[in-house]
């Protein structure tokens, strides 16, 4: 619960993978994972501002709430997704997220270019791999990482 005199503004982009970095993500049903996701963010009292995915990770650009922990936002919707996308019997196979996921905090003024960048996956992802976007992301945040702790890949 917010507290009077209390004002945020809070941007996260965040960015997790399905388990092995399987492309299991497939349009058309893709869609209706990312308004599924948007629910969960408005029940959550959260501001979804665009997601998007491509077949291995998702994307999601979302106003948060401080009152929740960004860990625990993040075990809910990958939980409940994992559950929707089960339950929907999207794919063939039973649907993972792979552990972890990166949050990395967005000015406002630099909203509309991260929108932009997200919207844009599948132009993106034309030129350039998840791995090599996901460390890019990772060095322009200045993030020290672990390279063995980086999305694993089914052998």
């Amino acid at each position: 619960m917010l507290r009077s005199n209390t004002y945020t503004r809070l941007h996260i982009h965040f960015v997790f993978a399905v388990k092995y970095r399987e492309a299991m993500i497939q349009y058309p049903w893709n869609i209706a994972l990312h308004k599924y996701i948007a629910g969960i963010l408005l029940k959550l009292h959260h501001h979804p501002i665009c997601i998007n995915s491509m077949p291995d990770h998702i994307h999601i650009l979302a106003g948060i709430n401080p009152s929740q922990s960004i860990s625990d936002l993040m075990i809910t919707v990958k939980k409940e997704s994992n559950l929707f996308i089960n339950k929907n019997r999207f794919t063939t196979k039973k649907f993972h997220w792979q552990e972890g996921y990166g949050a990395f905090s967005v000015s406002h003024m630099h909203l509309e270019k991260i929108k932009d960048y997200i919207v844009n996956q599948q132009q993106h992802h034309a030129k350039m791999s998840f791995t090599n976007e996901y460390l890019n992301i990772l060095k322009k945040n200045q993030i020290d990482y672990n390279p063995a702790y980086i999305f694993h890949k089914l052998l």
